[in-house]
């Protein structure tokens, strides 16, 4: 089998959405990010954000006054409960099913589930199986 190398955290630095409901955003997501065991970072009257992702009204400074379209983002989990544990927490905070959590065939070990976010946002939780890591996650100080 030939064998493959992933890189995560080294070609996106962030991702803004712009939504029409902020509240909804972030009953959604703070739910989505309790379970994948990852912090809210900040919030403010028109934005809130975590890691990589920056969640912001259209009336916001950076929105320049649009929503984004349609986009799909898959956020890491650490073992197959996680994205049992995200697929039922985006449910109950107002996301709709996307694809129930299960193995796909994008390579082996691949488990992943997705819903829709309050904007249809395709949101996916994936778990690429037992793996070697070089690192929990990059971090940057400045």
């Amino acid at each position: 089998m030939e064998t493959h190398e992933l890189h995560r955290g080294r070609l996106i630095d962030h991702i803004q959405l712009i939504v029409k409901d902020l509240p909804a955003s972030k009953v959604f997501y703070t739910a989505v990010f309790k379970v994948l065991d990852i912090p809210m970072s900040g919030s403010g009257d028109d934005y809130f954000w975590a890691d990589e992702l920056f969640v912001s009204t259209a009336d916001s400074e950076a929105a320049a006054g649009k929503l984004t379209g349609r986009h799909h983002l898959a956020f890491q989990a650490q073992d197959r409960a996680m994205v049992d544990a995200f697929h039922k927490a985006a449910l109950a905070a107002g996301g709709q099913d996307n694809g129930p959590p299960g193995l796909r065939k994008y390579h082996p070990g691949y488990y992943g589930a997705f819903v829709l976010d309050p904007d249809g946002n395709n949101i996916e939780a994936v778990f690429h199986g037992e793996a070697k890591r070089s690192a929990a996650s990059v971090v940057v100080t400045f």
